[in-house]
């Protein structure tokens, strides 16, 4: 049996695949939990396992990359009695109790894969370049090659930022991106930096 957490918005970072490298029973836990993340329309970004007496399975879902917007708490609620169901009825699980902690990426995760910056399209964002200066700009577009920007050209204090001609960066010259946090886009996303949803019994 298992207590669920879902928590709407969360700055956990690791990412499923990398952790599963690691770690085989994250990467069976992983396989068991997809479909059903999926049967959704939920993107499994991550599971992890956090070792010890009472183990945590921590699941982290997003939003398929063409839809806008963030995963609302309710939906985190409603996956999170899903993947408990799934989890106690796992025919491999050994017994041991855990707990289930189910939450969407928070807007510090970094942008290092394609999906990354098709969800953060229209976002301001800083961008660490291979082998040149660093950008800052907003995500006009995002295709399979890289990614479009408008860049944010510094002017003095009190003034309203410039914008330069957009920039097309291919994916093999960006290190990674950060999403500058924009309370606008907090409001209308439901991303608050921190907020925790309501806790169950499984």
């Amino acid at each position: 049996m298992s207590n669920a957490e879902a928590t709407a918005s969360s700055d956990h970072t690791g990412t499923g695949k990398a952790d599963a490298a690691h770690n085989p029973e994250a990467a069976r836990l992983r396989a068991l939990l997809e479909p059903s993340v999926q049967a959704n329309r939920l993107y499994l970004e991550d599971v992890a396992i956090i070792p010890g007496s009472h183990r945590v399975v921590h699941v982290v879902v997003d939003l398929p990359q063409e839809e806008t917007g963030g995963v609302s708490l309710d939906v985190i609620a409603d996956i999170s009695k899903v993947l408990s169901d799934v989890l106690d009825n796992d025919p491999a699980d050994d017994g041991r109790p855990y707990d289930l902690e189910v939450s969407s990426p928070g807007v510090g995760r970094p942008l290092t894969e394609p999906r990354h910056w098709h969800r953060a399209k229209g976002r301001m964002v800083k961008v660490n370049v291979v082998q040149g200066d660093n950008i800052m700009g907003r995500i006009k577009s995002v295709d399979d090659a890289g990614v479009t920007l408008v860049p944010e050209i510094a002017v003095k204090k009190g003034m309203k930022p410039k914008q330069g001609d957009p920039i097309k960066l291919p994916f093999d010259r960006i290190r990674n991106g950060k999403v500058e946090i924009e309370f606008s886009h907090l409001n209308e996303d439901g991303l608050e930096p921190e907020h925790n949803g309501p806790s169950e019994e499984a």
